[in-house]
């Protein structure tokens, strides 16, 4: 019977939980961060602030717990990247973020050979993932000290140990993902094979103890923050889908332990790797979401994303947004597309353009639903969803209409946290099935759909003309546009 200290640390913010035995949260403190968006796509971090904020909201949580901690875990970002200096520990550059873009060339050297990474690793040639980025300092900023994801940088700083999980390596494009190890191929045409890379551990593993919270307190369970999210939500099986609605949106289905190879645009990465198993997931991401909300509050169209119910008109009156404010992911891939309304007239007011936002970033969800149905071979049937933006009863009920299924809102606010939590429970209760570390849930609110299937398929045919055109902008060629789910990512 353990008491878990959580850490989520995530894109704008560090989250920490304790967690009782039953799956309660005793204790909770939060500590922002505040990324950097800059010029050409750039998006980075201050490591030194992502440490900080990791020390401080635990300690904060365990202060408020007031109870004894006998296991710490952390679930990540999963493909943000830093070089520094494994005997220091001191960083060498920033961290960059999953959001950047700045490793493009690095990924347009690598065209031909697109094919060949995508057969090994289950992804998609894009800076999104980890190599690409860790190429792009080696190029151009540093050639010292290690250059990891920032899992490996934290858990270092807490522990001493030089490692990641096996989910967050799966999102590096230089692992081969069906004997889930460094790939020697893959990391000479990242020009990365003379790196020193950290141990993958498995993800229910023990990797080593901390005295940063108090005592000398084992760490594990560590694992990339989705898939932790896909974890606490009881997706076990196969077919079982969520979306979290973040930073980004990003909706995992569960494919059991096969490696599914999409044929949709979509990415495989390994869901955790615990007593023995290695299950799978196919997901997509939205790459604005939240920080849509957040782009309309610095507009001034909102206050902040509690005002979006209040503001958000009952129709958006015709008007459409393609949610492309950090380029197109999948199945689309086009780093280089941008955000658009349409269907504008002189009668549009800031509450259709908040409504266009919510159900534009409802309708990219939709359409992953769609091409996520289609390399599992059978539709989705309900949709678990957790997130900042599921307060939102517009977005989650845009999302059940366009979807055309049952959307069921996670109970608590730190699915992350809470999934991470269950791995930690078993890295120290070596009798514990996966099962019986996930504890069962009701949703706290069903949102079923309320347009009629033709009034879905229409919207999105608008809107899926509206990608079209946002593609078209950026596209140096002919490009094969995307006509419903069935052609979707015929290009990616």
């Amino acid at each position: 019977m353990t008491t878990i200290l959580a850490i989520d640390q995530g894109t704008s913010g560090t989250k920490a939980v304790v967690v009782g035995p039953d799956g309660a949260v005793l204790a909770l403190a939060e500590v922002p961060v505040r990324p950097a968006y800059l010029p050409g796509g750039r998006v980075e971090q201050n490591p030194q602030e992502l440490l900080d904020s990791v020390l401080a909201a635990g300690r904060q949580a365990v202060a408020q717990a007031g109870r004894p901690i006998d296991a710490v875990t952390l679930a990540n970002q999963g493909e943000t990247v830093l070089a520094w200096d494994p005997d220091t520990g001191r960083p060498l550059t920033t961290a960059l973020v999953w959001q950047d873009r700045r490793a493009e060339d690095v990924c347009a050297d690598l065209t031909d050979h697109a094919a060949r990474i995508a057969e090994l690793t289950g992804l998609v040639l894009d800076p999104y993932f980890s190599a690409p980025k860790m190429a792009w300092i080696r190029r151009n900023l540093t050639a010292d000290g290690v250059v990891t994801t920032s899992d490996t940088w934290l858990v270092h700083h807490l522990t001493g140990e030089f490692v990641t999980d096996a989910a967050t390596a799966s999102r590096s494009l230089v692992l081969d993902l069906d004997a889930v190890d460094w790939s020697p191929e893959l990391l000479r045409l990242f020009k990365l094979d003379g790196e020193r890379l950290p141990r993958i551990v498995a993800c229910d593993e023990v990797v080593g103890t901390t005295r940063a919270f108090g005592g000398e307190i084992p760490v594990g369970g560590l694992i990339v923050d989705q898939q932790a999210a896909l974890l606490a939500e009881g997706c076990l099986r196969p077919g079982e889908a969520k979306c979290t609605f973040g930073t980004g949106a990003f909706l995992l289905a569960n494919t059991g332990e096969h490696a599914v190879r999409s044929t949709s645009g979509l990415t495989t990465s390994v869901a955790w790797r615990a007593r023995g198993g290695t299950p799978y997931c196919v997901d997509g991401q939205v790459y604005t979401a939240a920080s849509a909300v957040r782009w309309l509050g610095d507009l001034g169209f909102i206050g902040g994303a509690t005002d979006l119910d209040a503001l958000a008109a009952p129709d958006s009156q015709g008007a459409l947004f393609v949610p492309a404010l950090a380029g197109l992911a999948a199945p689309w891939w086009r780093p280089e597309a941008t955000a658009s309304f349409l269907g504008m007239t002189l009668s549009t007011r800031p509450g259709h353009l908040v409504r266009a936002v919510l159900e534009g970033v409802a309708a990219q969800v939709a359409d992953l639903a769609q091409v996520v149905a289609r390399d599992l071979g059978a539709p989705l049937t309900r949709l678990r969803v957790d997130g900042g933006l599921t307060r939102s009863a517009t977005l989650m009920q845009a999302q059940a209409d366009l979807a055309q299924m049952p959307v069921d809102v996670y109970p608590s606010p730190h699915a992350t946290a809470l999934g991470a939590a269950a791995m930690a429970r078993l890295a120290v209760e070596p009798a514990l099935s996966v099962e019986e570390a996930v504890p069962a849930w009701t949703p706290s609110m069903t949102y079923e759909p309320r347009w009629s299937g033709d009034r879905a398929a229409e919207f999105l045919a608008r809107w899926r003309q509206g990608v079209n055109a946002a593609v078209d902008r950026v596209a140096e060629g002919p490009v094969d546009r995307v006509d419903g789910a069935d052609d979707t990512g015929s290009d990616a």
